[in-house]
């Protein structure tokens, strides 16, 4: 239920359209060494996740109208550290969602936000980057696709040495686009590449393209991709690479996408969901699946925010 984007969207024929909850629920994102900790470590997380989720479940009841279409999701990062298999992690996950009271319906990689199948994911989405120049810039910096840096603002100018017979350029600070009377200025940086021309996409990058999937904005040539995959067995493989990228647990559960998506995790990840935002507020999503998801809730009577940014929302819980 995704976007990847390679055509002119004159040139598709058609958006492939994808079922909508009300809410895409993250209960989690972690990393290796939250798996190598072990299942108490992961009982304490669930623990700090279910009131959150007790609480995001009766605000989407309280909005009023019919039953609320809420999905849980849970994203493991496959993509920077390859650990222990599947067979491992996924039930010892699961074993300890369901001490805490919750259900774990859908199970994504985090390396099928980068490639998903044959289709490159987080290149066609970094194609679909446009930058917002700065009030009064020049043009002098270099764009995101030469560089992998997006910023949300105007960067401070680069000390030179001046030239014979004139002043060093003054210091200047960067400046937020947005800034209310004070900035708040980031520079994400996207990817970086090896000597070897192998790029590496960063954690904000793949979170971007994590929530731009969980909202049904990602297409492949009008095809919906990171389309969830039933799990029919009760076991699950010993290489992550045979484990689908999206993986549907739940055979009851509602849509995996979602008008809104909302994420229960640790604090540690603040700074890279900032970036998340600058980075999806400087995307331009498939107006197709745009248009699919207006229609639809406006049939609906569900409020979806014009800014895909403003469309997602957090809880961030302290650790210690």
């Amino acid at each position: 239920m995704t976007e990847s984007v390679f055509q002119e969207a004159t040139s598709r024929s058609r958006t492939q359209a994808v079922s909508l909850s009300h809410l895409s629920l993250e209960l989690g994102h972690l990393h290796m060494e939250d798996f190598e900790a072990g299942p108490g470590h992961l009982r304490r997380h669930f623990e700090r996740v279910r009131p959150w989720a007790e609480a995001a479940h009766a605000t989407a009841a309280a909005t009023g109208g019919k039953r609320p279409r809420i999905s849980t999701c849970f994203l493991i990062d496959d993509y920077f550290t390859r650990f222990s298999a599947p067979a491992d992690v996924v039930p010892m996950l699961l074993e300890e969602a369901g001490r805490a009271g919750l259900v774990v319906d859908y199970l994504a990689r985090e390396s099928g936000c980068a490639v998903a199948g044959k289709v490159p994911v987080a290149e066609a989405v970094a194609g679909r980057i446009v930058e917002e120049p700065p009030p009064g810039s020049y043009g002098l910096r270099p764009p995101a696709a030469q560089t992998g840096w997006l910023a949300n603002g105007e960067r401070g100018p680069v000390a030179r040495a001046p030239q014979a017979m004139k002043k060093a350029t003054a210091w200047q600070p960067p400046k937020e686009t947005a800034a209310r009377r004070h900035s708040v200025f980031l520079d994400a940086e996207l990817w970086d590449d090896d000597p070897d021309g192998h790029r590496t996409w960063s954690c904000s990058f793949l979170a971007a393209v994590w929530q731009l999937a969980r909202l049904g904005l990602l297409r492949d040539d009008g095809e919906a991709v990171l389309v969830p995959q039933p799990h029919t067995t009760d076991t699950f493989p010993d290489d992550w690479d045979e484990l689908p990228p999206l993986l549907r647990l739940n055979p009851r559960a509602d849509p995996f996408t979602a008008y809104r998506t909302c994420s229960v995790i640790p604090s540690r990840f603040l700074p890279v969901e900032h970036a998340v935002h600058v980075i999806l507020d400087q995307i331009e999503a498939d107006p197709g699946a745009l248009a699919q998801t207006a229609e639809r809730s406006a049939r609906e009577n569900v409020a979806v925010p014009d800014s895909v940014a403003d469309r997602i929302s957090y809880v961030f819980y302290a650790e210690q």
